[in-house]
């Protein structure tokens, strides 16, 4: 199945402070440990890890939680 999003897409996604965006790094399609938690990840339900273009943070969100821009 292909996914929506690919490493290196530039992205946003809401969150507590509002919208950020940053790149793709990686795609998960495995269970996956993210910050001492499994993240349920498949290949029909894959997650993304982002960096955050203004702080250098890493989070880790389905596709259904991501925009494309650019």
């Amino acid at each position: 199945m292909a996914h929506p999003y690919k490493i290196g897409d530039h992205v946003r996604w809401n969150s507590e402070a509002g919208y950020v965006t940053g790149r793709i790094i990686a795609v998960h399609t495995r269970d996956a440990d993210y910050k001492g938690h499994t993240r349920r990840c498949s290949e029909a339900d894959p997650q993304y890890e982002i960096q955050s273009d203004k702080t250098d943070h890493v989070a880790m969100h389905k596709g259904a939680a991501l925009h494309k821009i650019d």
